[in-house]
């Protein structure tokens, strides 16, 4: 049974632009990505993806998005809207949520209850909206909370410093994806905050 589970969040076609505009920057950054989701299978953890699904008719969504020309992003159906594939393994799991939380009304808890999973580590997009809320309500829940800070997109490298700071003051743990491939390695689990001086 896992002990620990990569929750990306919303790593779908629709929003690779929050994570760069260039098409080469954006292949290197997936590149690195995949390197850190394959070792995290290798050690057989769990990886779940995030994917945003947005309600047309749910009444926050129509505000948020109402001056929006586009229209509502993230609409259940669009091809731009799937997980990218070059990041979707068959083993991994996919949990649709319908906020930036990917704890809001689903059955992400659960899901993670039944894996036996204790620890969790949050990437994806972006690190201050999603990853924060996250990871924010995983620890609410009693969840080890871990952030790679090089597993983390915005389109503001002020915003995913800014965020990073604040996880890090309140509820996780930063850490680089080597150093937590390394950690889980050696103890197929993840120290709590205060112990990780000494793991």
């Amino acid at each position: 049974m896992p002990n620990v589970a990569v929750l990306t969040n919303d790593l779908q076609y629709e929003f690779t632009y929050k994570i760069t505009r260039s098409p080469q920057e954006l292949e290197q950054k997936l590149v690195r990505f995949n390197h850190f989701l394959d070792g995290i299978r290798n050690l057989h953890q769990t990886v779940i993806h995030l994917q945003l699904i947005n309600d047309p008719n749910d009444p926050a969504v129509q505000r948020r998005y109402k001056n929006r020309e586009a229209g509502i992003p993230a609409l259940a159906g669009r091809p731009e809207n799937q997980i990218i594939s070059s990041i979707y393994h068959p083993s991994d799991l996919i949990v649709v949520k319908g906020r930036d939380s990917g704890f809001f009304n689903n059955n992400l808890d659960e899901t993670l209850q039944k894996l036996n999973v204790k620890t969790v580590i949050v990437t994806g997009l972006q690190t201050h909206v999603c990853v924060q809320t996250t990871a924010a309500d995983a620890f609410f829940r009693g969840y080890n909370v871990w952030v790679p800070d090089d597993c983390v997109f915005a389109p503001s490298t002020d915003d995913t410093n800014r965020a990073l700071e604040w996880l890090s003051s309140y509820c996780a743990t930063i850490a680089s994806s080597t150093e937590i491939l390394s950690l889980l390695a050696k103890h197929d689990d993840l120290p709590e905050r205060d112990e990780r001086k000494t793991a």
